[in-house]
């Protein structure tokens, strides 16, 4: 799983994920990417499971961009606890998405086993995705 090796400060507050990804909203490495069209947090398994899904369907031919890093805790207190005593302790990493964010690129291989590839791994995110290439993100928007 993807995680910071080391971080200033343990716990983080919530934030906001309001606006537009006004950074990572290009295709910078790879022909095609994967979009988000809605705001999310993707935890650091759902990262892996997507990456998975891709190097397999694309039998490790080409090669894969992970755009987004995991880098805000998650904190969560035991069930059945009552309010108070503090906050609870680290259960997950996340990666804060906006809308336009590019999420992953892919190069290398044929279209359409790049499409199918991006198509998998957008099964396995918890947010509304499309599948760009590099010509629609420069010419169309």
């Amino acid at each position: 799983m993807l995680m910071p090796k080391r971080v200033k400060r343990r716990k983080q507050f919530r934030g906001s994920m309001r606006g537009k990804a006004l950074r990572g909203n290009k295709i910078t490495n790879g022909e095609y990417g994967l979009v988000a069209l809605e705001p999310c947090w993707i935890k650091s398994n759902q990262i892996e499971a997507a990456r998975i899904a891709m190097t397999r369907h694309t039998k490790r031919g080409g090669q894969v961009w992970i755009k987004i890093f995991p880098d805000k805790p998650v904190t969560a207190k035991p069930a059945e606890t009552r309010m108070g005593s503090g906050k609870g302790t680290l259960e997950y990493w996340v990666a804060v998405v906006k809308p336009g964010r590019v999420m992953f690129e892919i190069a290398g291989v044929p279209e359409e086993v790049a499409k199918e590839a991006l198509r998998l791994a957008m099964h396995k995110l918890p947010v509304k995705c499309k599948i760009v290439s590099r010509a629609d993100l420069e010419g169309g928007e």
